[in-house]
């Protein structure tokens, strides 16, 4: 064992395992697996042991769950998590095919068959450990191993998936079982950049960003990395290395260094993220002293749906109100869940669907409040309404009609100088200093 190159791992790692992921983009087609066979074969080549962690190829699990749907709506969840968890394991298997045709020793595991053991809910399962023998026992025999991301096996022995972005947590729960050095995410994007490139084009790439703003970021809507894989490399100090699978760029690093230098910015914001998948959902009861907070929180407990931006009065005056965003596409099994908990306490539920959430991230922004007042004249003078807004050290959030949401992400983005190489977001725009005057 030796100390890892970042010098930011969780102790004593072993430098000589590599772990990296590759999305479904990065699969989509049979030239994409050749060609990230040819990446996985080099870095085999190097002496290194590579265990490569892979999503369904493409929209392969968007159309499996077409078909689920099409054959009947009422499907039961643990045979839906059957059948989608069958497209990361053809990814892996066709990656190990590719890899044998260029001479390398590969084997492809399944879910079940990689350790990777889960539990909870069928289709937003929790991994709750890795065990790591038959892999350590095929990387000893010299074998690349593929992975099926995705997917986990529960205590009766049932695949659970692990919802949006669970190929990424598998990865780095494998690196962080395996001691690894590191945990390379290979995606269609060349690392984390101060806005979604795909959206706004002027957006720079960082060269290094810290975990605690990297997790923020994820949440607030970034699609590079799941929110869930960046709180457990945080957890496990393990380094990440956000990379694109046909660039040749260095990417960007993502450690728990802490210090802001690694933020790349003078400034206080490092970025901006945007999520149109948000909706607002407000809860209300009259004739009732209880406090129903407790009631409602439990309902996403017990779905495992994270919860934001909330907020809440009473009970006071026989009057309860509580409000708060959810991703748009939790609503479907939300709703009757809370409609049934609040039934026999005379409560009520409003969901509005057309809005998106906007946020800043980086550093102290809680003890900057005039962050937030900069970012709410900008919007304003462009003539996008506001309306909940969220503030903690690492990210502030507003909600603003999801048409808006685009133009909102470059008025945010110009505003707080993350447009300009070397500019901090400590100096003031033209468009706020025109906003105060006015």
């Amino acid at each position: 064992m030796e100390h890892c190159e970042y010098g930011e791992c969780r102790g004593w790692c072993s430098v000589e395992i590599l772990v990296q992921k590759y999305g479904g983009s990065s699969l989509a087609t049979l030239e994409r697996v050749h060609h990230v066979a040819r990446r996985v074969a080099a870095a085999h080549a190097t002496g290194r042991s590579v265990v490569v962690v892979v999503s369904a190829r493409g929209n392969a699990t968007d159309e499996l769950i077409r078909l689920a749907d099409e054959t009947d709506p009422r499907r039961p969840e643990r045979e839906l998590d059957q059948l989608m968890a069958s497209g990361e394991c053809a990814s892996a298997a066709l990656l190990a095919i590719a890899l044998h045709r260029l001479g390398v020793p590969a084997v492809s595991l399944a879910g079940p068959q990689s350790g990777v053991l889960a539990t909870g809910r069928y289709g937003s399962g929790v991994i709750t450990a890795v065990a790591t023998d038959r892999m350590v026992r095929l990387l000893d025999q010299g074998n690349v191993v593929v992975v099926a991301g995705f997917q986990g096996v529960n205590s009766v022995g049932d695949i659970v998936t692990l919802g949006r972005g669970g190929s990424d947590t598998t990865a780095v729960a494998v690196a962080a079982e395996l001691r690894a050095g590191q945990c390379e995410i290979y995606t269609d994007v060349d690392g984390i950049y101060t806005a979604d490139p795909r959206v706004l084009p002027g957006s720079r790439r960082l060269a290094s960003v810290d975990l605690a703003v990297m997790a923020e970021m994820a949440f607030a809507g970034a699609k590079v990395l799941h929110p869930r894989a960046v709180e457990l490399a945080a957890m496990e100090r393990l380094v990440l290395h956000v990379r694109g699978t046909f660039a040749a760029d260095d990417g960007t690093v993502i450690s728990g260094g802490g210090d802001m230098k690694v933020l790349e910015t003078r400034g206080v914001v490092v970025a901006v993220a945007h999520d149109p998948d948000v909706a607002r959902v407000l809860v209300h009861s009259r004739g009732s002293r209880k406090d129903l907070a407790s009631d409602v929180l439990a309902v996403f407990a017990r779905l495992t749906i994270p919860v934001d931006l909330v907020a809440r009065s009473g009970p006071y005056e026989d009057e309860f109100r509580m409000g708060f965003t959810v991703a748009e596409h939790h609503v479907p099994a939300l709703l009757p869940e809370l409609d049934r908990a609040l039934a026999a306490l005379g409560g009520s539920v409003a969901v509005e669907e057309n809005v998106g959430k906007l946020s800043l991230v980086g550093m102290g922004l809680l003890n900057r409040p005039e962050y937030t007042a900069r970012l709410l004249a900008a919007l304003s003078a462009a003539g996008i309404f506001t309306s909940w807004i969220s503030t903690s050290q690492l990210r502030t959030s507003v909600t603003v009609p999801r048409h808006r949401l685009l133009d909102a992400v470059h008025i945010a983005h110009r505003e707080f100088g993350l447009d300009q190489p070397g500019r901090g977001a400590d100096e003031p725009s033209t468009t706020y200093v025109e906003s105060e005057n006015r």
